[in-house]
């Protein structure tokens, strides 16, 4: 998943190299996940047959979802997460003999523990339910909220511990499973999931999906609506509403580059396709990486491919997070700091490493800005976010110090003998899940001790803040847009040339002394306030507003809150707001705003603004 970060008609047969033996997990017995309440050590769900009916009008969705069971401790229950779930049976066995279960009363993290009795010999439960209409998952769209303006759209976000919400699920990354999926939708629509996809819409509405690599529970995903599709390669392409598909398409042109170079730096690619679908505007993150198909918000869209890192981002996932995932939230930066040192050799191999340098530049002053408002505990690596929201832990940690302590790994030897380092972490352990301990002992014996290497990783994995070796970046180009932004008082700058990520630097280096005036002169020069891309309206508006720069820009303030559901593009706007004196404007956009955020954006703002 992005923090910040097609299609052939072919059958999928013709991919040959992906004729392989369905992968099993090498982790049968995953340890207990402060963040499940099943017990998947004693009995553990390990495939799904999923049934499911989808209705706008209700917005809930109803069947079944039959789990494929082991029960090595020869127990007498089985335990499934759920959230606010209608249980109506659950049945046991092929013949389906109803069987007796328990629904907890919900915690306020975790919902709710199904407890369903079982005979040592069960080896299928199938569970009858509907979704209640509140699930955090689901992100039901209006028509008017998508381009299209005809169909209501769906979407769902399974990360951290979504999933629950509308799938009965032993929903930790720790348990690896496999899945198949009948959907029925309303005819005209296209429904897709994190699996092998259909390319055009079924007259009828109903859909067959599969997906036989392992994979954790949050990365089940679906999304249903008013959709098309594009080839870029012949296993790459892009989903989009039909309005846009087109600037899709050539927005994410170098998906096929992007795929060759990250099998030229770690292996083969093990999913078989890659394809991207960008979702309406209510998507609250910038990327999710859902095998097979990764989820995108349109906020990338921005015509000149000057965000495309997200991309990059997602695509890398497919070996740190899907292929090698963490065990359960504490090690979520194996996940993401894994994603993002990648990210950035996909890129620089593209594009070069000024280019590169960037980038990683950008996010290391947002980490210094972030860690600020940072507790100490929750700067380490390795968390500890028992009783908590696994979402705590969805910090510039877990992306940027993970990204960077691997960056100082890397810099303790070369790069030939830290890619292969890499490359044998994922082919050694694809396909399970690893703790950070585990990590840190393949390190010791296959990179450290192979090559007399020496390095502090307890400082950096189990210690706050940044040590005193990290690897920060430099980059010339940002230098310059920072120097035209402490220069503003004197003279505009030569800007005609400069990137979006130019931009975001040189407006986040405007001195603390810059009046309205300057902002004023900004704007008539440089039309910022009427930017097409997100990032720099993100930039601009919130520096703007903490500058006192308000009531020229709020119209179009509000208009950006309204229509973009990226939690990090909208968070630091609602904030820069609250922050100046501005929280009753605040709270009346987002009155306005909110049907259209997914329950995650409507959460953090709503605990802002309260």
């Amino acid at each position: 998943m992005k923090l910040q970060a097609a299609f052939v008609i072919l059958s999928f047969t013709i991919f040959t190299a992906c004729k392989q033996k369905t992968p099993t997990s090498k982790s049968p017995t995953p340890p207990t996940d402060p963040h499940s309440f099943a017990q998947p050590n004693l009995a553990v769900a390990k495939h799904l047959d999923l049934n499911l009916k989808v209705d706008f009008n209700q917005k809930t969705l109803a069947g079944t979802a039959a789990w494929t069971i082991e029960n090595p401790g020869k127990v007498n229950e089985i335990i499934f997460d759920t959230d606010r779930l209608r249980i109506e049976k659950v049945t046991i066995g092929s013949k389906g003999k109803e069987t007796k279960f328990t629904l907890a009363a919900p915690d306020s993290v975790l919902g709710s523990a199904l407890r369903v009795q079982i005979a040592p010999s069960t080896d299928l439960v199938t569970i009858h339910y509907t979704t209640g209409v509140d699930a955090a998952a689901f992100g039901w769209m209006e028509p008017s909220m998508t381009v299209g303006k005809k169909l209501p759209f769906l979407f769902t976000q399974g990360q951290a511990i979504l999933t629950r919400s509308w799938i009965p699920s032993q929903d930790s990354p720790g348990n690896r499973i496999t899945y198949s999926a009948n959907i029925e939708v309303p005819p005209g629509m296209m429904a897709v999931m994190s699996a092998e996809n259909p390319q055009r819409p079924s007259p009828d509405g109903k859909y067959s999906f599969k997906m036989e690599q392992p994979i954790a529970p949050y990365l089940i995903a679906l999304a249903v609506g008013d959709i098309a599709f594009k080839s870029i390669s012949n296993r790459t392409g892009v989903y989009a509403e039909p309005a846009m598909l087109d600037k899709v398409a050539y927005e994410f042109a170098d998906m096929e580059k992007m795929v060759a170079a990250a099998e030229s730096l770690y292996g083969p690619y093990a999913w078989g396709r890659f394809d991207v679908i960008v979702l309406p505007t209510g998507f609250p993150f910038g990327g999710m990486e859902n095998p097979k198909l990764t989820f995108a918000t349109p906020t990338v869209v921005a015509g000149d491919r000057s965000l495309v890192s997200l991309v990059a981002h997602e695509l890398a996932h497919s070996w740190s997070g899907n292929l090698v995932t963490n065990t359960n939230w504490n090690d979520f930066w194996l996940n993401e700091g894994f994603t993002v040192y990648f990210e950035r050799r996909i890129m620089e191999a593209l594009y070069g490493k000024d280019y590169t340098e960037m980038l990683n530049e950008l996010e290391y002053h947002e980490l210094l800005e972030e860690m600020k408002d940072l507790q100490p505990e929750d700067t380490h690596l390795k968390l500890n976010l028992g009783g908590r929201s696994p979402d705590d832990g969805s910090t510039g940690i877990a992306y940027q110090k993970g990204s960077l302590f691997l960056t100082m790994l890397e810099r303790l030897s070369d790069r030939e003998k830290w890619d292969a380092f890499l490359k044998s972490w994922f082919d050694s352990n694809k396909f399970t899940s690893k703790t950070t301990e585990e990590f840190l002992d393949f390190l010791q014996k296959n990179y450290l001790d192979k090559h007399q290497l020496t390095a502090n990783t307890k400082e950096w994995v189990y210690g706050p803040g940044l040590p005193a070796n990290t690897p920060a970046p430099h980059s010339v180009l940002l230098a310059n847009a920072q120097k035209a932004g402490a220069n503003i008082a004197t003279a505009m700058p030569d800007a005609k040339n400069w990137t979006p990520q130019e931009w975001m630097h040189f407006i986040r280096s405007l001195p603390e002394s810059a009046d309205v005036a300057t902002f004023k002169r900004l704007d008539e020069q440089f039309h910022l306030t009427q930017s097409t891309n997100a990032q720099i309206q993100n930039a601009w508006y919130e520096v703007s507003i903490r500058h006192g720069y308000v009531k020229e820009i709020l119209p179009e303030v509000e208009h950006f809150l309204v229509n973009v559901g990226r939690r990090y593009l909208v968070r630091s706007i609602y904030k820069a707001l609250k922050d100046t004196g501005h929280i009753e404007d605040a709270r009346r956009i987002f009155a306005k705003a909110k049907p259209g955020y997914h329950a995650v954006t409507r959460g953090t703002i709503e605990e802002m603004l309260k």
